[in-house]
């Protein structure tokens, strides 16, 4: 057993004895998992499938995040035109695997629809216009229907109070 000395000059052991001596147990190789060439395909086919998710998701949220800039007004008049839209949009698609009715695949791209936040928002818009209308329609309707006919007592009551 060595001492070292420290710059306060206490002791200090390096081996400390134990009273209780356990044996080392040899080293045992790690079972290795046997995964299949297809598994790793499938793995690998799911993995891309899940990234074009991720994209396409990320590409409709840069859209968002330049509509909510191009709605404010922090731009100058001068500059007015150059701030009017952020960023143009094209043809956008990410890399999709399809699977075939043979249990092949196909390396191909999906598209990514960019318009389609705003179709849905208009087909709302639309529903609830309709539903509205209707909701309309239908008092309306009670109201004429409870105006075809008149209560006379009522009526009266209303005349003989105007004339008096």
């Amino acid at each position: 057993m060595k001492k070292i000395q420290d710059t306060d000059k206490k002791p200090i052991l390096l081996f400390q004895p134990t009273s209780v001596i356990t044996p080392i147990l040899p080293l045992q190789p790690q079972e290795k998992k046997i995964i299949s060439e297809r598994e790793r395909f499938i793995t690998q086919v799911e993995r891309i499938n899940q990234m074009a998710q991720e994209l396409e998701a990320a590409i409709l949220e840069l859209k968002a995040i330049a509509n909510t800039l191009n709605t404010q007004k922090r731009c100058p008049l001068l500059i007015k035109e150059l701030c009017k839209n952020i960023c143009q949009y094209f043809a956008v698609s990410v890399p999709w695997v399809k699977r075939k009715s043979n249990k092949s695949f196909i390396l191909t791209t999906r598209k990514v629809d960019l318009l389609q936040n705003e179709r849905e928002a208009a087909l709302l818009a639309q529903q609830l216009r309709q539903q509205t209308k209707k909701r309309l329609a239908s008092q309306r309707h009670r109201k004429n229907k409870n105006g075809a006919k008149p209560d006379i007592k009522h009526f009266f009551k209303k005349v003989l109070v105007n004339k008096s």
